[in-house]
């Protein structure tokens, strides 16, 4: 349960908007819980008990309020818990880690045994991994219910279910009305299986500066496969082998307006799940903020943007790749290399969709390719290949399995990856908060002294020290002034 109920008693009986996705009352007498903004008759104190996840309201036997709806508040419970095997494998489950994989599995995945996971579980969380993963699929299903027309078979397939009866029986078990009633009461019908598109919300935790998201996206965009408008961000992608293409801008209320077309349903989850990633919607800025802002350089950075994200990675081959083509140019000639690659190397999209005509090559394409012609250093063509091979030879190679030394690690074993690289990826693949490149030539320059002289990469270590843990997010800062 929450550490400090009565502070959260307080904030439901002011419905703050604040605490919304930080923590649910579950209320004994009525047998559900509630987000803290439900605007139901606030119950008697000795009457509630509080939980930081959803999943672990679920496991003590409560129902999500059909008036607040818990599934649409803002996600924040992996950043609560910051680092650690537990928010790793919070991660993961949310990447679907137990569709094809139990417990056991992802247990060593993590360095752990099943039992001693369990425990960490039961003591962070409150609940079993695979009540958390069901929670998870079902609230994504009664957002699907609520937010789209999709035929209930369609959205028992997103949800991990074989057929829509046993959607039923699981909105019984969560108090909701059945699948098809849900359905007919919204009229308009889509069907992926047709090709339509879909749209759903996506919350987050305000502030948000979706300028400064959008304008480090546009900066990086690789033509073909993303394209960047006035005020939206495309793109192209393939999971599991499915093709898709999605479409995100902001949306009413605290939240991001995503349209996607899948070939699959079973996608979807994935598909949502990388959006929280790239747009950092796990995160509470305003408590990273405070902590960066008693540094006398960054408070006033972030006093100019306080809703500052990280930008997350799609793929994390994709950005491996991009950051190989990074090393020691401009961010400007690293989008043109990538343009040329997917030129040549990526899938073309058939038919296009306006901007997007290409999805980014796979490893198997780039590993035996020769990549001289990109007009690219003979080093570091080779080094594209070494990482293509790498994936391939070991394909969660890049998926946020472990801490972020062993992480950094784990990537410079392969040929060409240095220091900054594996910081870079850690930072926006891995989304490693205290990730820290401190050998980029820009973080350098940003905290020259007043006699111009730039700090070595080691004194640049120590002067990040008191940032920690969320050394990552004052790099983004250093980077976003620096683009102003």
């Amino acid at each position: 349960m929450h550490p400090d109920p009565d502070a959260c008693y307080r904030a439901i009986c002011a419905r703050d908007a604040r605490c919304d996705g930080r923590f649910y009352t579950a209320v004994l007498s009525t047998g559900i819980y509630c987000r803290p903004t439900c605007q139901a008759r606030t119950p008697l104190r000795r009457n509630v008990r509080f939980y930081l996840f959803a999943a672990a309201a679920q496991q003590a036997g409560f129902r999500p309020c059909l008036r607040c709806r818990p599934h649409a508040a803002p996600d924040l419970g992996v950043r609560q818990l910051q680092a650690g095997a537990v928010a790793r494998a919070l991660a993961l489950i949310e990447l679907g880690a137990l569709q094809q994989d139990g417990v056991g599995a992802l247990a060593r995945r993590l360095g752990l045994g099943e039992r001693e996971l369990r425990r960490r579980f039961h003591e962070q969380v409150g609940a079993a991994p695979r009540t958390v993963e069901r929670t998870r699929r079902m609230m994504h299903a009664l957002q699907l219910l609520e937010q789209t027309g999709l035929p209930a078979a369609e959205i028992a397939r997103a949800a991990g279910l074989p057929d829509a009866r046993r959607l039923d029986a699981r909105l019984r078990g969560h108090g909701a009305p059945a699948a098809g009633a849900q359905r007919r009461a919204r009229g308009a019908v889509v069907s992926i299986a047709r090709g339509d598109e879909i749209e759903l919300r996506l919350p987050y935790a305000a502030p948000y500066d979706w300028p400064s998201i959008l304008d480090f996206l546009r900066r990086r965009a690789i033509t073909g496969v993303e394209a960047v408008g006035a005020d939206s961000y495309a793109r192209t992608f393939e999971i599991d082998g499915m093709p898709g293409t999605l479409d995100v801008r902001p949306g009413p209320g605290d939240a991001l307006l995503a349209r996607i077309r899948v070939a699959d349903a079973a996608t979807l989850p994935q598909v949502v799940a990388r959006l929280r990633r790239v747009f950092d919607l796990a995160i509470d800025p305003l408590h990273v903020g405070r902590h960066l802002a008693r540094d006398a350089t960054l408070a006033p950075l972030v006093a100019r943007r306080p809703g500052l994200r990280l930008p997350g990675a799609w793929d994390g081959f994709e950005l491996a790749i991009r950051a190989v083509l990074g090393q020691q140019i401009t961010v400007a000639a690293a989008a043109q290399l990538a343009a040329r690659l997917v030129v040549r190397h990526g899938e073309p999209l058939d038919p296009p969709v306006r901007e997007l005509t290409h999805r980014f090559p796979r490893p198997a394409a780039l590993e035996g390719a020769d990549l001289g012609t990109l007009g690219l250093p003979r080093s570091r063509a080779a080094t594209l290949v070494a990482v293509a091979a790498a994936v391939r030879e070991r394909p969660r190679l890049l998926d946020p399995d472990c801490g972020l030394d062993e992480a950094v690690l784990r990537l410079r074993a392969v040929r060409g990856i240095g220091e900054w690289t594996a910081q870079y990826i850690a930072m926006r693949q891995l989304r490693e908060c205290d990730a820290f490149p401190a050998a980029d030539v820009a973080l350098q320059r940003a905290l020259t002294d007043g006699a111009g002289r730039r700090p070595t990469e080691r004194e640049l270590l120590e002067r990040a020290n008191p940032w920690r843990p969320w050394r990552a997010y004052a790099a983004q800062h250093l980077w976003t002034a620096l683009a102003d």
